[in-house]
């Protein structure tokens, strides 16, 4: 009798030791960290836009430009890195928010805030709602290509910039979609109103 009680203590032990050794197998097992993410305008800004007003309530958006970088794709519309000016007029102050998906350089990765400057109301751009960013960056891309097709099939490895502004030059907030390295060496850029999505005027 003394064999077979030994032997129905010991199966149960069997089995608790054999689910002890198989535990450790699933804790170790870890999903493969996700490749950095690009993000078009709008969702960029809204990342940015809780810490702006956290700095000051009646903050607005002044000027949104992309930053393409090196480590993550910029495609249709997205980009790897953005930067909103943003400016607060009660106090007559400004402060510059990036985005940034990857450590790069000066840039931060997530949110980063700058330094407060002093803001007078100049030049040809003024602050604007939130609520005029109807229209994303892949949205005004999809109009300024389709406008831009001969263009890019002779330029097919060019970057592309978007810089949103409300400027004296259009009612409404704009998309200018650039292609370029930046701004001031483009030779070619369109503008898409940031509101209704019409495409508005090409520039050469």
């Amino acid at each position: 009798m003394r064999p077979v009680t030994s032997l129905r203590w010991l199966a149960p032990l069997v089995l608790f030791l054999s689910a002890c050794s198989d535990a450790p197998k699933t804790v170790s097992e870890k999903e493969p960290p996700k490749p950095p993410e690009a993000l078009t305008g709008r969702q960029a800004f809204q990342r940015m836009y809780p810490q702006a007003r956290g700095w000051a309530p009646d903050a607005q958006p002044l000027q949104i430009v992309s930053l393409n970088l090196a480590q993550v794709k910029a495609d249709n519309g997205k980009a790897g890195a953005w930067q909103v000016i943003f400016v607060s007029p009660l106090r007559g102050k400004a402060k510059t928010y990036t985005y940034s998906a990857v450590e790069d350089g000066n840039l931060h990765e997530g949110v980063f805030g700058g330094i407060e400057e002093d803001y007078t109301a100049r030049g040809d751009s003024s602050p604007f709602q939130m609520a005029a960013i109807k229209v994303d960056t892949d949205e005004a891309y999809k109009t300024a290509a389709a406008k831009s097709a001969d263009y890019i099939k002779k330029n097919p490895d060019k970057p592309v910039i978007f810089l949103m502004e409300l400027s004296r030059r259009f009612p409404d907030v704009t998309w200018r979609v650039i292609w370029g390295s930046s701004v001031g060496t483009s030779d070619y850029s369109v503008f898409v109103d940031g509101t209704t999505g019409q495409f508005l005027e090409r520039m050469h």
